[in-house]
């Protein structure tokens, strides 16, 4: 996925940015008007012209919007100082309060005077910079303690790309973790050794390394001239595993520039994305999750401690089974269920593999000896998931993704092309789950998240979401 975290922020920023307007409007209308002299606003707020005023208004907050584009208010900020940042509001608001001022006087809106301009200006550039602010010393305090990091891995070891990782280092609330760099021996290799940095793998080895490790991000920084062949190589490679590729936009002669862009070093760069789930429709996904996880945790909660008490009052062991599963980029999370098999099934796994009746490395027995008869139950109509629900609030699994997998059957993969279900957060529910289950084999399996993930939309969610039930009533699949 491209960085949707940046995505996340910067269409908060432009919501946050309009909120900010309207709020200081009001504002100043309700501080420089009185109650007795509301026949100021008559002309303004009358019926017989409601519904132009609210196109009007719609149309300044368009105008507005568009303002604070061009001035550059979203673009990444990580590496602009907190001056220029500041004085980029500053001229923003400034022009948004003249396009205010020129558009009442033409329109002849009687109310917005200098004074209320002013007011407005002042109320607006307040709470703007108050929000920036506050969010960057979040941040920076959150990428310094390790969080919101992206781990990131550079392709090449020649000065370029050696300046590009010390200026990464150099900032540590860029939020950055740098995995190390991938190269064969050249006659600069020793140059570079004397600047302390380290080879992590070279080209031949980087498949291996991509598998047993999370890559967020790879930085190309090879003369693509003599190394055209490898570096097509190596993109290919990040695409099979879902990892974003970035290189130096100064190495191309682009006579547009629609890609999507951060400024991490003084010159631009491009970023190649391996997933159709960014931009805008990430952020709803992630408030659909948050808010139907939430309200189906409360609504079910009665049927939650319901199962947890029979499963505690049926056989031994824990209520929650909890597991090491691989979430997105690879990384490890864990993953919370009812438990509806014996305490030791995983040791007991090893003497049932003879018995596997599923294609791939995944391990599954339709009768399998270690469910209890609850267990079976809580399978065949998915009660076990529900606690799932906990991991897609905290933002470890979506409600729609493909299956998580566990670090047994992750290890167990044989194509890398099979990896790029990797680079979307796991789901409770999918394409599989609505297909058929575990009676299809695993290779259609792997088609069908990939297939997710270059198809996906918001649309394509709500369908999966509306076939899950059925799907779970007829228990096609289940085991």
């Amino acid at each position: 996925m491209i960085s949707h975290n940046w995505q996340i922020m910067k269409h908060l920023a432009k919501f946050y940015d309009l909120l900010a307007m309207v709020v200081a409007f009001i504002t100043a209308t309700v501080l420089l008007y009185e109650p007795g002299d509301i026949w100021h606003l008559e002309g303004f707020f009358a019926v017989k012209v409601k519904l132009w005023n609210v196109l009007l208004f719609g149309m300044l907050l368009a105008a507005w919007h568009n303002l604070f584009i061009l001035c550059g208010l979203y673009t990444s900020k990580r590496l602009t100082p907190r001056t220029s940042q500041l004085s980029e509001v500053c001229k923003a608001t400034t022009f948004a309060a003249i396009v205010l001022f020129v558009t009442a006087n033409i329109l002849h809106i009687t109310m917005v005077t200098w004074t209320f301009v002013l007011l407005m200006w002042g109320l607006c550039t307040l709470m703007m910079l108050a929000g920036r602010l506050i969010a960057r010393g979040l941040l920076v305090s959150l990428r310094k303690r390790g969080r919101n990091t992206r781990h990131l891995l550079i392709i090449g070891t020649n000065p370029r790309a050696v300046e590009f990782a010390e200026g990464i280092q150099s900032r540590p609330e860029l939020g950055y973790s740098i995995l190390g760099f991938v190269d064969e021996d050249w006659e600069g290799t020793f140059a570079f050794e004397e600047t302390g940095h380290q080879r992590c793998c070279t080209f031949s080895g980087l498949a291996e390394f991509l598998r047993h490790n999370v890559v967020d991000e790879a930085a190309m920084y090879l003369p693509l001239r003599s190394y055209y062949e490898h570096a097509s190589q190596l993109v290919e490679l990040c695409e099979e595993h879902g990892i974003v590729v970035r290189t130096d936009l100064q190495i191309f002669t682009l006579k547009r520039q629609d890609q999507p862009m951060l400024d991490l070093d003084s010159s631009s760069q491009i970023m190649a994305v391996a997933s159709s789930i960014r931009t805008w429709p990430a952020l709803v996904k992630r408030v659909f999750d948050f808010i139907v996880s939430l309200w189906l945790l409360v609504v079910l909660s009665p049927v939650l401690c319901a199962v947890a008490l029979v499963i505690r009052l049926t056989s031994e062991g824990p209520i929650l089974f909890r597991q090491t599963r691989v979430g997105l980029n690879k990384r490890h999370f864990r993953i919370y269920k009812f438990r509806t098999m014996i305490p030791d099934a995983e040791r007991v796994q090893d003497q049932l593999l003879s018995q596997n009746e599923m294609s791939g490395p995944v391990f599954k027995i339709k009768y399998d000896p270690r469910v209890t008869p609850v267990g079976r139950f809580l399978r065949k109509t998915s009660l076990d998931e529900l606690p799932q629900l906990f991991n897609v609030l905290t933002g470890e699994m979506s409600l729609v993704g493909p299956r998580a997998m566990s670090l047994r059957d992750y290890k167990l993969f044989d194509q890398d092309a099979h990896r790029r279900r990797f680079s979307v957060k796991p789901g409770i529910t999918c394409l599989w789950q609505v297909c058929g289950r575990n009676s299809i084999p695993f290779d259609q399996w792997m088609e069908l998240d990939l297939q997710y993930i270059d198809r996906w939309s918001i649309w394509l969610d709500m369908k999966i979401l509306a076939q899950t039930v059925p799907a779970v009533l007829r228990g096609t699949g289940a085991a």
